[in-house]
């Protein structure tokens, strides 16, 4: 069995590992992720979109989250905490990514788990999340305790350029 260790990167660990996210997000775009991306999208696409996540790691307006398995970086979340001001409680759940080669081993939960632990420690109560509607990652946000709040068609594009629509949820963090 692999060893897995979730963990919040530092912003210097964050410049470490541009690399390897780039690498994650490049493997989930090609796979079919509407993730913002088109395809073709290669790993070097991908640096200047790390390199503004590195910045926001660094200026405390993201909380970045790898899952590593034998030490490679094979999944990641980010919490977006730079609210408006009548928003401090908020907090927007980003980009959860898995390698397809890691697909299956519980990653998108440790994941997942590990950003609600964040937010909780950070004051933030509502998380709020946008998806492709039909895509796989759409049934594991209802199956982690997501509430659907609805659906916008043609809200975004696959990265083979067809529409897609995006479903929007929430989780409440203990009582509204």
């Amino acid at each position: 069995m692999p060893q897995t260790t979730i963990r919040t990167l530092t912003p210097s660990e964050t410049a470490a590992a541009l690399p390897a996210l780039a690498e994650i997000l490049s493997d989930c775009v090609e796979g079919g992720a509407s993730v913002g991306f088109m395809s073709p999208y290669a790993a070097e696409d991908a640096m200047p979109y790390w390199k503004g996540v590195a910045r926001a790691v660094s200026g405390g307006e993201t909380v970045l989250i790898v899952a590593e398995t034998d030490s490679e970086i094979l999944g990641t979340v980010q919490l977006g905490i730079a609210t408006m001001p009548n928003q401090p409680h908020r907090a927007d759940l980003k980009k959860l990514l898995v390698h397809r080669k890691a697909r299956g081993l519980g990653l998108s939960r440790l994941l997942m788990d590990a950003a609600e632990d964040e937010a909780a420690k950070r004051g933030r109560h509502v998380l709020v999340l946008d998806t492709a509607t039909g895509s796989p990652a759409e049934a594991i946000y209802e199956k982690f305790g997501w509430q659907r709040v609805g659906v916008i068609p043609q809200y975004a594009l696959m990265p083979d350029g067809s529409y897609c629509g995006s479903t929007f949820f929430y989780k409440a963090l203990g009582a509204l």
